[in-house]
C-alpha cells in the first residue's frame, strides 16, 4: 500500500459515538481520517485512535455550521498528505420537544446542524474529492416521523432528498448515499429511560440495539470500491425493522 493509503476521509461529529466509530473503522481499513467536531474532545478521540496503515488520525476543532469553521476545515484537509476521497456527514444534534411547544430556535438549530452543514460541506468539497469520490450522510429511521422530534425528523428526511439530488448532480464522478440507522447503542440512547429503551428494542426483529461499529462498517462499504455502482440510495441499518415502519 502506498503512503497515501486509500485517501483522506472527513468525518464530522466525530468526537464520540457513531462518528468516532466511523473514523476508527476507516483508519483500520487504510484510510487517513480527519475527525471534525465543535468539541475539543475530538482531539483526544483522534489521539486514542492513533496510527493506522496510512498514518495517524487527525483532528480539527471547528463549527461546520459557520463559514469560518468550514474554511478552517478546508485548510486542515489541504494540510494532510493524502488526497480527499470521502466525506461522511455525521454531525447532528437533537432539540426534542412536542410540536406545539417547539421554539423557532429549536427548529432552526437542528436544521442548521443536521441538514445545513451537510449541504454546505458537500458543495464545498465536491471539487476537492479526487478519483471516484464518495459522500455518505447519516440520516435516521426517524426521517419517517417521530413524536417529540419534529425538527429532527424534518432534518433527517431532508438529508434523503439532498442525497438523491446531489447523487444526480455529481454523477458519475462522486457517489452520494445515505445511511438510516435505527436504534443504536450510544451515549445518547443510554440516557433514555430503561423502560422506554426496552420498548424500542422490542420492536426490532434482531431484539437488540445496533452498535456504532455496525453503522461504521456500512459507511465504509458505501465509500469504497465495492459500492462503485451505488449512488442516490439510503441504506437502513436497522436490525430488520423496515425503514418506514
Amino acid at each position: 500500500m502506498s503512503v497515501e493509503g486509500k485517501g483522506t476521509v472527513v468525518v464530522t461529529g466525530a468526537a464520540r459515538g457513531i462518528g468516532a466509530a466511523i473514523a476508527g473503522c476507516f483508519l483500520a481499513d487504510g484510510w487517513s481520517p480527519l475527525l471534525v467536531d465543535l468539541s475539543p474532545e475530538v482531539e483526544a478521540t483522534a489521539a486514542r485512535l492513533g496510527h493506522g496503515r496510512a498514518g495517524a488520525a487527525r483532528a480539527c476543532v471547528a463549527d461546520v455550521t459557520s463559514a469560518e469553521g468550514r474554511n478552517q476545515l478546508c485548510e486542515a484537509v489541504r494540510a494532510g498528505e493524502a488526497p480527499l476521497r470521502a466525506l461522511v456527514n455525521n454531525a447532528g444534534i437533537t432539540r426534542d420537544s412536542l410540536l406545539r411547544k417547539m421554539s423557532e430556535e429549536q427548529m432552526r438549530a437542528v436544521l442548521r446542524v443536521n441538514l445545513g452543514a451537510a449541504y454546505e460541506l458537500s458543495l464545498r468539497f465536491a471539487e476537492q474529492l479526487e478519483g471516484q469520490g464518495a459522500i455518505v450522510s447519516l440520516s435516521s429511521k426517524s426521517a419517517s416521523g417521530n413524536v417529540g422530534q419534529y425538527n429532527y425528523a424534518v432534518s433527517k428526511a431532508g438529508l434523503l432528498g439532498l442525497t438523491r439530488s446531489l447523487a444526480i448532480a455529481f454523477a458519475p464522478r462522486i457517489r452520494v448515499n445515505a445511511l438510516a440507522p435505527a436504534f443504536i447503542a450510544t451515549e445518547m440512547t443510554d440516557a433514555i429511560p430503561a423502560e422506554l429503551r426496552e420498548k424500542f428494542i422490542s420492536r426490532i426483529p434482531f431484539a437488540r440495539a445496533g452498535t456504532p461499529n455496525e453503522v461504521a462498517a456500512a459507511a465504509l462499504w458505501l465509500s469504497g470500491p465495492e459500492a462503485s455502482y451505488v449512488t442516490g440510495q439510503t441504506l437502513a441499518v436497522c436490525g430488520g425493522r423496515s425503514f418506514g415502519a
